[in-house]
């Protein structure tokens, strides 16, 4: 009688979850226990900013309840803090003492957001945008504010100020670099993304952090700058980027690096034990490094294919990631890899400030490897195949006519 595997699965987002489901699809005898130290079983992190324009309810931001777990047999344990994990045992701690065995671990903790580290950083009204909760305390103060002040150079900080203008707010958008996506987006690109954000009626300084925050019985007041500006203010949105989840992982002689290094099938350097996610640094068969990539379909088909492997299958991930958000009236749509990912590429890119377009398309020894477009993006199946196929493109002028088309 073959023995029934054990998984562990350390994260319930949408790689954890889906990882979680695949190995039940595959193996209906096999022992699944889901961990995670939110209060919630899956929900949809892309419908959050949706939520938060009230464009989106509640029950559309939830895709798992505890009951379809217990149908599909996955032991899902919420708020479950993991403490340690015992490679030669092959066990996980929880905070409760509890030690679950596991014939295959993984783990899909991603991160947590960086809070504000200035004076007043901890003023009631000072929120991150990360999960649920922070969805929900953010639409609470949202009520109680007239003005706002969003501090990030990255997408969380756009979709804050986004968010907050489409509820009406006043709203000041700070960065301490020269433009949005600073590495992904050239100057005109920048320009193109600051003008849309004026056409909504956002005020955006650039080269600038906030120094300190000051407030009045514990709640915020106003927000001062590096530059010089006093901004009243009262909410700040915070989108600083995030640290992985992975202080529990110390010990175990996990090879972490930005992230927990996996190869291209998305197994560590220590046998039965993956990761997936956010969290995973993989091996990336397109640019032959390793990267991470922190997108929802990045995410989901990452869990998918690393509860194959973890069964027994030997499949390597060679998904193109994608990554699609709305701009105001507009939107980003981001294909393949970007500078953020791999410096060395070279681009072209073209831009017309009257219409609010732009795109940017970026190669790798010759290679087509990724694409960012503000507005449409026509080409964007042409654009894929040829990531996909690491088809070539040595001249300036079939690099131009594939620019042309988008």
């Amino acid at each position: 009688m073959q023995d029934i595997r054990r998984y562990v699965i350390v994260g319930n987002g949408i790689a954890g979850t889906g990882c979680a489901e695949t190995l039940r699809k595959n193996d209906p005898n096999c022992r699944i226990t889901l961990l995670t130290d939110e209060p919630y079983p899956l929900y949809n992190r892309v419908s959050l900013p949706p939520f938060l324009k009230l464009q989106s309810p509640e029950t559309k931001v939830l895709m798992r309840t505890r009951e379809r777990h217990e149908q599909n047999n996955i032991d899902l344990r919420l708020e479950t803090r993991v403490t340690h994990v015992c490679v030669e045992e092959r066990t996980v701690t929880t905070h409760s003492g509890e030690e679950l065995p596991y014939d295959a671990l993984l783990i899909a903790t991603g991160g947590r957001p960086n809070p504000l580290p200035v004076p007043g950083g901890n003023l009631h009204g000072i929120l991150n945008f990360q999960s649920l909760d922070d969805a929900k305390a953010i639409n609470a103060r949202i009520l109680e504010s007239r003005t706002a002040v969003t501090t990030g150079g990255s997408y969380i900080a756009y979709e804050l100020t986004e968010a907050f203008r489409a509820r009406g707010l006043e709203v000041t958008w700070i960065m301490r670099g020269p433009r949005f996506l600073r590495r992904t987006l050239d100057a005109e690109g920048g320009r193109i993304v600051d003008t849309i954000a004026a056409d909504h009626g956002v005020r955006v300084l650039h080269g600038e952090e906030i120094a300190e925050v000051t407030g009045k019985d514990g709640v915020i007041k106003s927000v001062e700058t590096t530059g010089g500006h006093h901004i009243e203010a009262d909410m700040l949105g915070v989108g600083l980027g995030l640290t992985l989840n992975t202080e529990f992982l110390e010990g175990t002689g996990l090879q972490i690096h930005g992230g927990v290094m996996t190869d291209e099938k998305l197994r560590t350097n220590i046998p039965g034990i993956y990761a997936a996610g956010d969290v995973a640094v993989f091996y990336d068969t397109f640019i032959n490094a390793h990267s991470r990539m922190g997108t929802w379909d990045n995410s989901s088909s990452q869990g998918r294919l690393v509860a194959r492997n973890m069964a027994g299958a030997d499949e390597p991930y060679i998904e193109v990631p994608t990554y699609t958000s709305t701009m105001f009236h507009s939107k980003l749509r981001v294909v393949g890899i970007t500078p953020e990912v791999s410096p060395e590429v070279d681009s072209i890119s073209k831009a017309n400030v009257e219409e609010r377009t732009y795109a940017r398309l970026f190669f790798l020894e010759d290679r087509l490897v990724g694409a960012v477009a503000i507005g449409e993006l026509r080409n964007r199946k042409d654009l894929l195949i040829a990531i996909k196929t690491k088809e070539h493109f040595p001249d300036a002028s079939a690099r131009q006519a594939l620019l042309d088309a988008c």
